[in-house]
């Protein structure tokens, strides 16, 4: 018998969960689009797999692919190599046809919600959504009412979390729609993947992501209000110290645009420019990878040494895109998420076709009473943060955990929202030669253009909570990523 099958008396536990390689049920068999990714993880010896996996750490730190956790406990931030998992997560083809739907219709209804917020605010006066949301909420920026973003586009760039539960249904977790990370380690994973086992790459016919990568270029040049058929494109950085600072730099590189830092630009006569050797050059569009506070001093935060003194006069201007446009966090907040359903009912006069997470709003009372007679099976999150910081996961935090979070609440109940626990679905993952079951997440990318033209990156970014038993995958937290394929 191998080591690895997945049958009594072996090391892989099937469990209550939705497992993607596995159907349940009594004599679980291999479902039928994971067979060949199967038959040759199952028939390689340990020792192959586990130079393999050494192989891909070792090419990781090599190339810089790392991230910087920090953690309280720890006077210096670690940096180290994001853990990657050899066995891919498969999306067969009538499934992800749902998924690109559900995501193209969100993100559409999303794009229009901060339009509509920062000019005649319908869904307010509507009564859609409170206005105390909208005020209230940190990522609202009164800076951008009536300004004319190019081509209507705020959301050029976005990262929606996607889980399943039990049952295998899947849900939108989180909707990430200021500077969304992950890109550089999706295409990342599918570099290493084609070199390590192009055999299984290629009998697999798995829809390719490179192309992608000229995808996200197009949109980038498509938001250009200069009308230039080749128009200057950079990447705003914080700089090497910042935790993604690999993935700009990837992004950058892969795209042939401008990496530069704050001090590399400079704003005059309402335009930004790039100072150079040969002189200076206009800047059309500009990716920016640093949050609104960072972003210009005169407009934000005065301290900032990040960003650029007048980039917002250009911008008010029409002299400049910036992607994504200043404010959009203002619908990334955990508590407006709870309202996107309605938004595409009400902009889209459609029926939503991914489904949110059960949420509850712990500013109203009889919710928070719910939530707070039930925080052990809860999980709760500030509704401003992001990257697993803020939570409480209630089945693994301990009795003075969930009372400091309990006093929170009832101090501040508008910073938070609370969820079920859902018990997220899970993936094998290699370690010491046999198959271990994981939970995991998607994190899928959509990419918005002038004229509402969206594209979803096939695939996505499979995040894995490494820890037996966790629930956590956020890089930030020491989770790890799988390549995922999509199968054409």
């Amino acid at each position: 018998m191998n080591k690895m099958d997945p049958v009594p008396g072996t090391p892989y536990p099937l469990g209550p969960y939705f497992d993607e390689m596995f159907g349940g049920g009594e004599g679980a068999c291999v479902r039928e689009h994971y067979r060949q990714v199967y038959a040759r993880f199952s028939g390689s010896r340990p020792e192959e797999l586990a130079l393999k996996q050494e192989a891909v750490q070792r090419r990781m730190m090599e190339e810089g692919i790392t991230f910087t956790l920090y953690k309280p406990e720890q006077l210096q931030p670690l940096e180290r190599t994001l853990p990657f998992d050899l066995i891919p997560r498969i999306i067969p083809p009538e499934e992800w046809r749902m998924l690109e739907a559900g995501l193209i219709q969100r993100v559409k209804a999303l794009n229009r919600f901060v339009q509509d917020v920062y000019n005649e605010q319908h869904i307010i006066k509507d009564g859609i959504v409170p206005r105390r949301m909208i005020v209230a909420n940190r990522y609202f920026r009164p800076e951008m009412m009536r300004l004319q973003v190019p081509h209507n586009a705020y959301i050029t760039t976005s990262g929606i979390d996607l889980i399943r539960d039990a049952n295998g249904q899947y849900y939108v977790l989180e909707d990430n729609l200021r500077s969304p990370s992950g890109f550089s380690y999706l295409f990342k994973s599918r570099s290493i993947m084609n070199e390590l086992f192009p055999e299984l790459s290629f009998s697999c016919s798995i829809r390719d992501v490179e192309l992608s990568l000229n995808r996200f270029l197009s949109t980038l040049r498509s938001l250009s209000p200069s009308g230039k058929p080749d128009p200057v494109i950079a990447l705003l950085t914080p700089g090497e110290y910042n935790s993604a600072y690999y993935e700009h730099a990837f992004l950058a590189q892969q795209m042939g645009i401008h990496l530069v830092e704050g001090r590399d630009l400079v704003a005059m006569d309402h335009k930004l420019y790039i100072r150079g050797i040969g002189g200076m050059r206009q800047v059309d569009v500009l990716y920016r990878r640093i949050d609104d506070d960072y972003l210009d001093p005169l407009a934000f935060q005065p301290d900032s040494m990040l960003g650029v003194a007048g980039i917002m006069n250009a911008y008010r201007a029409g002299n400049l895109a910036i992607a994504n446009a200043p404010g959009t966090g203002v619908a990334d907040d955990k508590a407006i998420y709870i309202y996107v359903p309605e938004m595409i009912r009400y902009y889209l006069q459609e029926e939503p076709i991914l489904q949110n997470v059960p949420t509850y709003l712990l500013s109203r009372p009889e919710e928070r009473d719910y939530v707070l007679g039930r925080l052990p099976e809860m999980v709760v999150k500030e509704t401003s943060l992001s990257g697993g910081y803020g939570m409480l996961i209630g089945p693994t935090a301990s009795k003075e955990e969930i009372a400091v979070f309990a006093e929170q609440i009832r101090q501040d109940p508008g910073r938070y929202i609370a969820q079920p626990t859902v018990q997220l679905s899970r993936a094998p993952i290699l370690g010491d030669g046999c198959m271990m079951p994981r939970h995991i997440d998607l994190r899928a990318f959509v990419l918005m253009g002038a004229e509402e033209e969206l594209h979803v990156v096939p695939g996505g970014l499979t995040r894995v909570a490494m820890k037996e038993g966790s629930l956590v995958v956020n890089s930030s937290q020491g989770g790890g990523c799988k390549d995922t394929w999509v199968l054409a």
